[in-house]
């Protein structure tokens, strides 16, 4: 299983002033801030020229965005400030956004959405927690047999979904379509196997789970890499474009960067 080799070229970029990071998922960059004096969270956005804009939704607690598509519609999900309060999903764009509540769902959550703005998420209902893509208003379940949870985190253009499911011991990934699964799983991996993104010529990131730490891999025609970054403890895959460009966080023992590299 080699590592991918150092000469692959990464782009490094320091958190938003006086703001640490949290996660970094998708390109462009965007996930979750949380602010350091007030403790608050909020999404954000990095554009490729190092832009970032942040987002709250209206009456949250926190929030976060997860994936943007080709067309700029952002994702993610927020939690609202009910008495008893609750997780919505979110589709955002500029002044406009829109509330995905799966059915009669506890909780509902957003993670991905493709160019054409079908998108992919999980919901709860009391100790029930499932997947489901909803494209063109309609919701289809996606429930891997047996599995404790299913949690879908991206979908891309020709309809491939990816992410994990539980089955009460370890995480495993998957990868689905039109009702099919195909479990993707790192190699002894101690503690299992998240799948983060797709590209539209199949190419998949994700991470492989430690006791304390996550760290990314390649998966490009059955086979797997290693993402490393010299000196860093770990380094994470959240996102990949069409490019092959993927994006992520390396660890250091002082501090937390978020980076872009091309895949090779």
């Amino acid at each position: 299983m080699p590592p991918i080799r150092q000469s692959v070229p990464y782009t490094l970029f320091p958190r938003h002033p006086g703001i640490r990071w949290l996660r970094s998922t998708g390109l462009v960059m965007m996930e979750q801030l949380e602010n350091d004096k007030s403790g608050s969270f909020v999404a954000f956005a990095r554009s490729a020229s190092g832009k970032f804009t942040l987002y709250s939704a209206p009456n949250s607690a926190f929030t976060w965005f997860s994936r943007r598509n080709r067309v700029g519609v952002n994702v993610g999900s927020f939690l609202d400030t009910a008495r008893i309060p609750h997780v919505h999903g979110l589709s955002q764009s500029g002044a406009n956004h829109v509330v995905v509540n799966y059915p009669n769902a506890t909780n509902t959550w957003v993670y991905g959405i493709n160019s054409g703005g079908a998108v992919v998420g999980n919901f709860s209902k009391g100790t029930v927690t499932k997947g489901f893509q909803l494209n063109s208003g309609k919701y289809t379940v996606i429930g891997y047999p047996n599995a404790l949870a299913t949690t879908p985190q991206a979908i891309n253009d020709t309809g491939v979904v990816v992410g994990s499911y539980f089955d009460g011991t370890l995480y495993h990934g998957f990868s689905w379509k039109s009702g099919y699964f195909k479990t993707i799983d790192y190699p002894n991996a101690r503690f299992g196997t998240v799948l983060t993104d797709v590209n539209n010529v199949g190419v998949i990131v994700g991470n492989h789970l430690s006791a304390d730490h996550a760290f990314g891999f390649i998966y490009r025609n059955n086979t797997m890499a290693n993402i490393v970054y010299a000196g860093s403890k770990n380094a994470t895959a959240g996102g990949i474009n069409k490019n092959g460009l993927i994006s992520g966080q390396i660890y250091f023992s002082a501090n937390t960067l978020g980076y872009t590299a091309v895949c090779k």
